[in-house]
């Protein structure tokens, strides 16, 4: 699987482990929700190991920006609220970092 593909993944497993705590624990959901947002949250570790990456630490770096604007597609479609153009431009300005970090020429 693509590096780009897992980190989309791993986005949308972490977001939505993420939001069902969030939902069962500030919007008063139901606590059902928990066990499926932990299997989610799982999920999305699991997928970060699959990322083709000499570092964990820089897999995880690369992976913030994606993450930064996977929760704003999130915002904006499940949440129904509208990034502003400062949410685009902060993420923008995160996937170029994250771009450098996954693109940029390393010594072997």
């Amino acid at each position: 699987m693509a590096t780009s593909a897992l980190y989309l993944a791993a986005a949308l497993a972490e977001i939505a482990g993420c939001f069902a705590m969030w939902a069962a624990i500030r919007n008063g959901a139901s606590g059902l929700w928990i066990a499926p947002g932990m299997l989610a949250l799982a999920l999305f570790a699991f997928l970060l190991t699959r990322v083709d990456a000499a570092a964990a630490g820089r897999a995880y770096a690369a992976y913030g920006g994606v993450y930064i604007a996977a929760s704003l597609v999130w915002l904006w479609a499940v949440e129904g609220v509208r990034p502003d153009r400062f949410d685009l431009i902060g993420a923008a300005i995160c996937l170029v970092g994250a771009a450098v970090i996954v693109a940029a020429p390393r010594a072997a």
